[in-house]
């Protein structure tokens, strides 16, 4: 059989990665639940037509169906490509288990069949985290959130070198006042082809606003200027009053945004910039829209984006507002650890490698191994009963930092310093950075 290629946008890591991955994620976890966030895992699929009933979805759904399945009796599923709308259903199939305002956390894979490239995957692994309310949720929880994930990717930074990150913040409130003051009538169309201005630039953007929308030659340059506003404090308020277009989503959108770059200087200085070309492009978001870039890695794009929803999860009676972020673990992962920038100080769990001195007394070293466990030491047991020489290179090949010769009172042998010494399987304890593989930084 021929060695099998790669596919393509399905990222996968070598051991010390994987160790990397864990890291992160168990991290990312602790982050969540520190602020009282409960884990959920929802299915991989979602029927097609729930997958598509949100936003502009301009990529391709993987769909699933039964191998052997009649075309006519085929079930319409797709995989999923973000974990918000399966979310949403999640919400509105167990409301009447959940306690409001219900704070979760998913980390969880998603599929997109789009052209892969350096920070977009079609398998990718996301970690999002909201808040939902049943009817109404406060407007501090729009501060919130972002602070909890600032939190949460400040931890990674000082933990394992991650890079730092800012995160670039508007309201859609602020955004949609301002093109109703304007007097468009599809503020909606004005932010899908504003949310494009990194990738195309203003005077294409520009164009599209006159030609796709209809807006006049002077109303689209104002929605330019509006969109280069940015702003490390509140002064952005001025500088948008400055452009003397009025309404009152104009006013309470410039209310919020500036009560939430306030809060985010505060508490984690720097991180924050008021950006108003932030316009996210799905339809479901209707306040406080964040997207994060990381230091280094601009060009790859938000590593992490989200905003405020009023009404994603609806069932015609009960309506459950909520404000969400995800980040992109495997965005941030992929290029770090393959430009080997994070890597582990080895690509195995072991800390120790009992030697076998014959089959005939394997049981010995189980036995040793089984000691060394119980303390909570991670242990395997030579795969053979070479010659000593053989199982200290076999251990050095695995990456493995002692050898353990003898029974349960034997003799331990750092192989990287070539220190050996008595030990008893009781007592010995290895150096606390060598019981488990550690994250470093290259």
């Amino acid at each position: 059989m021929a060695r099998p290629k790669a596919l393509s946008g399905f990222p996968e890591f070598l051991p010390a990665g994987r160790i990397v991955e864990l890291a992160v994620l168990d991290s990312l976890r602790r982050t969540f639940e520190l602020h009282g966030f409960a884990s959920v895992e929802t299915r991989a699929v979602e029927p097609l037509d729930q997958l598509a009933r949100k936003g502009e979805i301009d990529k391709e759904v993987y769909v699933v169906r039964r191998l052997h399945a009649a075309d006519d009796a085929a079930d319409e599923l797709g995989l999923h490509y973000d974990l918000t709308v399966p979310f949403a259903r999640y919400v509105l199939e167990n409301a009447g288990h959940l306690a409001f305002p219900f704070r979760r956390y998913q980390i969880q894979k998603a599929w997109r069949g789009e052209r892969p490239q350096e920070g977009r995957y079609r398998e990718f692994l996301q970690a999002d985290v909201d808040i939902v309310g049943a009817d109404v949720l406060a407007a501090h929880h729009d501060v919130e959130l972002p602070l909890v994930v600032l939190d949460a990717l400040e931890r990674l930074h000082a933990d394992f070198g991650v890079p730092r990150v800012q995160m670039h913040v508007n309201n859609r409130q602020l955004s949609e006042g301002f093109y109703r003051g304007l007097g468009v009538e599809d503020p909606m169309a004005v932010l899908q082809r504003v949310d494009k201005l990194d990738k195309v630039g203003p005077a294409v953007v520009a164009g599209l606003l006159r030609d796709e929308v209809g807006l006049s030659s002077a109303a689209a340059e104002r929605c330019l200027e509006l969109a280069q506003i940015t702003a490390p404090d509140t002064s952005f308020v001025g500088r948008v009053r400055a452009l003397g277009v009025e309404h009152p989503l104009l006013d309470a959108g410039l209310d919020q945004l500036a009560g939430l770059v306030e809060a985010a200087a505060a508490a984690v200085p720097g991180r924050v910039v008021a950006d108003l070309k932030i316009a996210r492009g799905l339809d479901y978001y209707t306040g406080a829209v964040y997207e994060t870039t990381m230091e280094g890695y601009e060009s790859m794009g938000s590593i992490s984006s989200g905003g405020r929803y009023d009404s994603l999860a609806s069932d015609g009676r009960a309506t459950y507002p909520g404000v969400g972020l995800s980040i992109g673990v495997s965005r941030i992962l992929v290029p770090l650890i393959g430009k080997q920038r994070l890597t582990s100080t080895r690509p195995v769990p072991t800390c120790v490698l009992v030697a076998v001195d014959a089959e005939e007394t394997r049981s010995d070293a189980m036995s040793v191994a089984r000691a060394l466990r119980a303390r909570g030491i991670p242990v395997e047991v030579a795969p053979k009963a070479d010659k000593y020489g053989k199982q200290i290179r076999y251990a050095d090949r695995r990456g493995i930092p002692f050898v353990w010769f003898g029974g349960h009172t034997g003799e331990v042998k750092d192989i990287r310093t070539g220190d050996q010494v008595p030990a008893d399987a009781g007592a010995w304890d290895p150096p606390a950075d060598d019981l488990y593989p550690r994250v470093v930084t290259a």
